[in-house]
């Protein structure tokens, strides 16, 4: 499972306020978000290791809508932005909130979700050696998943 913030929603927001990262913090600039179809799935990743076979991958694209006090919040569980001094991320979110209250005093953050699934190969579904058991749960599993849209 992974989850990206991708191009959509509040995009202007979204651009003006990386002048607030130059400001408050040593990251460097995001030069724009990707498209949800530029973000490559997770699959080749778990195919390439060997130990799974049957991959799937499914995509969900999703905005959600956050008021100031929400988004600071959100920001505030970033390991990025806890990890900074308390000067800098007061002066950091003061900044981000300006940016917001000038959107209406509220944003929207579109992102997307990936859910990667394979068979393991080196781990059985179950304890007891039960190979047609686990061959007919990684079926259904599939079967399942495939049904997903």
């Amino acid at each position: 499972m992974s989850t990206h913030h991708v191009a959509g929603g509040s995009e202007r927001f979204f651009a003006d306020v990386q002048s607030c990262y130059e400001r408050f913090t040593d990251d460097p600039v995001q030069g724009g978000l990707p498209a949800a179809d530029d973000v490559p799935d997770g699959s080749a990743e778990l195919e390439r290791s060997g130990r799974f076979g049957s991959v799937e991958c499914r995509r969900f694209v999703w905005e959600q809508e956050y008021s100031r006090s929400e988004y600071l919040e959100l920001l505030s569980s970033y390991s990025g932005h806890r990890a900074l001094t308390t000067e800098r991320r007061d002066g950091l979110y003061d900044c981000i909130g300006a940016f917001i209250n000038r959107a209406g005093g509220s944003i929207t953050k579109r992102y997307l979700n990936q859910l990667s699934v394979g068979i393991s190969f080196t781990k059985p579904l179950h304890t007891a050696p039960r190979d047609g058991e686990n061959i007919r749960a990684g079926r259904e599993i599939t079967r399942r998943l495939s049904g997903l849209t």
